[in-house]
């Protein structure tokens, strides 16, 4: 479970949820009650669902499904598991099933951004365990070819991997985190203080270089992956915050050459995290999203 160390909104926040196990291991989730579909939040990397807290806060009514992966936040984090997108979709595939309410709206950020594909590559395949009503994927370096990884990534990815993960510390981490958020939108103190507790919550922080194993997998599966963009056939939405430094505009545009048809949403002032960075702008896109998609399921 999670350490007694954590902020007072973080812990707020775990009051919400409850823990579940999938293959042994402790997941925390946190599900929202309302009317209509679902909102499914797949989270990025190093964060945590607590990204998307704003975005629930402005979403009364609306019933949501919340969860951190293995290796993240409050969810347990074993040091010798090999952690793969596929193990992370079958925990996302087990979470909805467990719900048992119908189709769901499926919104991915970041590493989340291939934990959607691969479960429109399942679809495509007949083998999603559960209905996909639409799917809204931003600011996830889906092209792996065209991103901008940060230091720490880069880092974190090759051979000094293991040691730069053991001498990871809070400063090193903030100035990272707040290096992909826009200029006009930095990282407030608290986001800060809470994101960091989360990473380093039951000895997460030195994972990173086994987490960050999900980039490798988005050249090894590239073709899946692409193609689910392409040929999946359920309703597809791209947002977008422009001043992205590792997610940056070039994928959105390699995205919508893969689906012609999609119309993204753009911020231009907004960066890596418009869910924190714009909560009521990203919130509008969503519910947007969600209700044109709701209108053709």
């Amino acid at each position: 479970m999670s350490g007694s160390g954590l902020p007072d909104r973080v812990k707020a926040w775990q009051a919400e949820g409850d823990f579940t196990t999938f293959r042994d291991y402790s997941i925390y989730r946190r599900r929202g009650t309302g009317e209509g579909q679902t909102i499914l939040f797949l989270h990025g990397f190093p964060t945590s669902s607590f990204d998307f807290a704003p975005l629930i806060e402005r979403l009364p009514g609306v019933p949501t499904l919340t969860f951190d992966f293995l290796g993240y936040g409050l969810s347990e984090k074993p040091r010798d598991h090999t952690y793969t997108i596929a193990w992370q979709a079958d925990l996302t595939e087990a979470l909805v099933d467990e719900l048992g309410d119908g189709p769901v709206f499926v919104c991915a950020h970041d590493l989340g951004t291939s934990v959607a594909t691969e479960l429109m590559a399942r679809d495509l395949e007949g083998e999603l365990g559960f209905q996909m009503a639409g799917v809204l994927l931003f600011n996830g370096s889906i092209l792996i070819d065209r991103a901008q990884p940060t230091l720490a990534q880069k880092l974190l990815r090759g051979p000094i991997g293991p040691l730069a993960a053991r001498l990871s510390n809070e400063s090193f981490f903030r100035r990272q985190f707040s290096s992909v958020f826009s200029r006009a939108h930095p990282p407030s103190p608290e986001e800060l203080e809470d994101a960091w507790a989360l990473i380093e919550n039951n000895g997460g922080s030195r994972l990173g270089h086994k987490l960050v194993y999900y980039m490798e997998e988005r050249s090894i599966y590239a073709d899946r992956w692409h193609g689910a963009v392409r040929d999946w056939e359920g309703p597809l939405s791209l947002a977008w915050g422009l001043e992205d430094p590792v997610a940056v505009p070039a994928i959105l545009e390699g995205l919508v050459e893969l689906r012609p048809g999609v119309e993204p949403v753009t911020f231009p002032d907004l960066g890596h995290y418009p869910q924190l960075e714009d909560p009521d702008r990203f919130s509008e896109a969503l519910v947007a999203a969600r209700a044109s998609r709701a209108e053709t399921a």
